[in-house]
């Protein structure tokens, strides 16, 4: 397989089929080249896990197997293609659930084996950088990525294609994890992040002065643990106390410090490395208000961010960065590919 794998790094035309099932998002997706994508289907199962109020590990593998082969099923058929038309089969090796990217690589190893066709490897955070690639078909390297999560929150100097600094990380909770632990204290339901900035858009951002997280620090790491506890402790003690108070306010507060802290730091990071593109990425990456305040810097920088639909985890994002990996002289995987819950990006000198 290496030695196909190699003729397709020069090829004119490379059609990857990419499986993604890191957390609770079962998504297959086809990308031809790393931008053009001729199909992308996802199953959510949001609605299954918010009676619990957030991801219930087991119950996400499970469906996971049960939804992995009308995924892959629906990605060719929406794509008018067959098996013999796919060059490449591309799967998130981690990070992640380990039980949710067992399920996704065990599926991709036998489709790659039962087909005929080369597997790579893809690293979950790449992923949600090439998320921008798909969205700006111009955008090329170097620039400035945050990427903000329910799992990761990094600023991340993408040098070239597969090539990655890493400039700051979170010290605790990462920016999404926050915003869910914040909506469930105010009795929202999962996934946080959205409702907290439906319920945001009716209240006060300057209500109540959160602590911005490490405000005033050299480093450019993150941590939300003091933010998150702040809201905490000020709800609790209306509740203590007998207090009405409005949610909203409280919501639009924390969302305000939250959003401010991601895009000052990232802005710091464009400014000490002289880079003027700036790229967002992650499922925090959708929320509005963040998106205005990185609006805020263009013209002095150049700012990107995905299409909404690439913001999630989906398929096509890991498509796209399986194709830079390849072109990059990836190895090809072997059927001995296990899964990595705390697979790192991998840096350069």
């Amino acid at each position: 397989m290496q030695e196909r794998l190699n003729k397709l790094r020069n090829a004119a035309q490379v059609r990857i089929l990419a499986i993604e099932t890191s957390c609770d998002e079962t998504a297959a997706a086809i990308v031809q080249n790393g931008r053009e994508v001729l199909s992308n289907v996802l199953y959510s199962q949001i609605e299954i896990h918010k009676q619990y109020g957030g991801v219930v590990p087991e119950i996400a593998s499970r469906n996971h197997v049960e939804k992995l082969p009308y995924m892959v099923a629906g990605a060719l058929s929406k794509a008018h293609l067959d098996w013999e038309d796919i060059d490449a089969v591309a799967v998130t090796a981690g990070p992640g659930l380990v039980g949710a990217l067992l399920t996704g690589v065990a599926y991709a190893k036998a489709l790659a084996y039962a087909e005929g066709k080369p597997l790579i490897a893809v690293n979950h955070m790449e992923g949600h950088i090439s998320a921008n690639y798909i969205t700006h078909p111009s955008l090329e390297p170097p620039f400035i990525c945050l990427i903000a999560s329910g799992g990761h929150t990094n600023i991340i100097e993408v040098r070239d294609y597969c090539t990655y600094r890493i400039l700051g990380s979170t010290r605790d909770d990462a920016a999404g994890e926050a915003f869910d632990k914040v909506a469930r204290v105010l009795g929202l339901s999962y996934p946080g992040g959205p409702n907290i900035e439906r319920l945001a858009a009716q209240g006060d951002p300057t209500r109540y002065a959160f602590p911005k997280p490490l405000h005033g620090s050299e480093h450019l790491d993150f941590s939300f643990s003091g933010l998150k506890t702040a809201v905490i402790n000020l709800v609790r003690g209306f509740e203590v106390r007998g207090e009405a108070y409005e949610k909203a306010d409280v919501a639009a507060s924390f969302q305000r410090a939250a959003t401010q802290t991601l895009i000052e730091n990232v802005m710091r990071a464009a400014e000490r490395t002289g880079i003027r593109k700036v790229v967002l990425g992650g499922g925090v990456s959708a929320n509005a208000e963040l998106r205005a305040r990185a609006l805020e810097w263009q013209g002095k920088y150049d700012i990107y961010f995905p299409n909404l639909k690439y913001c999630t985890d989906n398929a096509a994002m890991i498509a796209s960065a399986a194709y830079y990996s390849l072109k990059k002289g990836c190895p090809a995987a072997g059927l001995d590919l296990n899964a990595d819950p705390a697979m790192e990006l991998p840096e350069s000198e």
